[in-house]
């Protein structure tokens, strides 16, 4: 039986026990089938969230599979490593590339049910660390949908509740205890009767990238603006997408980061970079050391040898100036606990 709405949740820290106790006081009955996508490490056994939240609620419960039916009274979990994408009456279950680091991810979740069921779409965002699934709730709004964000004192982690609350206006920023009566109240009323708003074009052309795997310039050229930026993945130039928030950047190839997960890449390929000049400068600081040592009793060799033992002492010195800005970088780094 095909369904009129769509409810879409996105959790990640502390969201195997928010999704339980939401999905536990999820009216029954509605007419509607939920999607879920919880950042979990590729490694997971998807199963055991399903397991998890199927002891808490009488829908019935399962990890989505590709181009499977969309059915009233079913709950659809992400699978581990794949995204999970809603089209009218069935879903896409694909590996593209991560977006916001995680994929599974909650934006191309959200933006797809936002395309595919317009202002009968309604979008949970739960506890979690960092900013995915602000963009996708973003994308809901402007196609007329409904927006729940658990309240931040009641998150374990409060995170993506703030990052949605700073930039989207929600209906709703209540704890989990209270989204049953919110739902209910929702479903009461006919928005299933009606098509508030169109769904803007970018959030339509998204979502088909997204499920091509594959980005073309004149799809770019629509969306977005060519930045300054490269892909920290795989070198393409980066493009700012448009009317959107926050600010996201989009490769050639999928990648797609906001602007704080951007700056957390960019940070780890300059943290790579330093390690890898501090292991070339020591093997040739041990290289020189060693031809110093070797040669030092020949005779006629002292001003070679004191050039050699010269070079080892700045070589000391550049190590010892790239170890300090690690260091450095090691306190100023934005908090990352829940990334695989």
């Amino acid at each position: 039986m095909s369904v009129k709405s769509v409810i879409v949740v996105g959790a990640s820290a502390g969201g195997f026990q928010a999704v339980a106790d939401l999905m536990a006081r999820v009216p029954p009955d509605l007419d509607t089938a939920i999607f879920v996508v919880v950042h979990i490490s590729r490694n997971s056994v998807g199963h055991a969230l399903v397991n998890f939240v199927q002891r808490r609620t009488t829908y019935i419960c399962s990890l989505a599979k590709d181009n499977q039916p969309i059915e009233k009274g079913h709950v659809y979990i992400a699978a581990p490593d794949f995204h999970l994408l809603i089209k009218r009456d069935k879903m896409r279950v694909i590996r593209g590339p991560h977006e916001n680091r995680w994929r599974p991810s909650i934006d191309v979740l959200f933006r797809s049910a936002a395309a595919a069921y317009d202002s009968h779409t309604i979008g949970i965002i739960l506890s979690g660390l960092l900013d995915d699934g602000t963009s996708g709730m973003s994308a809901i709004k402007r196609s007329g949908g409904v927006c729940i964000v658990q309240e931040p004192n009641d998150a374990e982690f409060d995170d993506m509740p703030n990052n949605v609350l700073n930039n989207v206006a929600v209906n709703n920023s209540v704890p989990i205890a209270e989204m049953g009566y919110v739902l209910d109240d929702v479903f009461s009323k006919p928005f299933l009767d009606l098509k508030i708003s169109e769904v803007p074009d970018d959030v339509k052309i998204e979502a088909e990238i997204t499920e091509r795997r594959m980005t073309g310039m004149e799809d770019l050229s629509k969306i977005g603006e060519r930045s300054n930026y490269t892909c920290p993945d795989c070198g393409g130039s980066l493009w700012e997408i448009k009317n959107d928030v926050p600010s996201r950047f989009r490769c050639y190839t999928g990648h797609v980061y906001t602007e704080k997960t951007l700056m957390e890449k960019q940070a780890e390929g300059l943290e790579n970079a330093l390690w890898v000049s501090i292991r070339m400068l020591e093997e040739r600081r041990n290289l020189l050391l060693r031809m110093a040592n070797r040669r030092k009793l020949f005779p006629n060799e002292e001003d070679w040898v004191e050039d050699k033992y010269s070079q080892v002492e700045e070589l000391d010195k550049h190590i010892e100036r790239l170890k300090g800005l690690l260091v450095g970088m090691d306190h100023s780094s934005p908090k990352t606990a829940g990334y695989e």
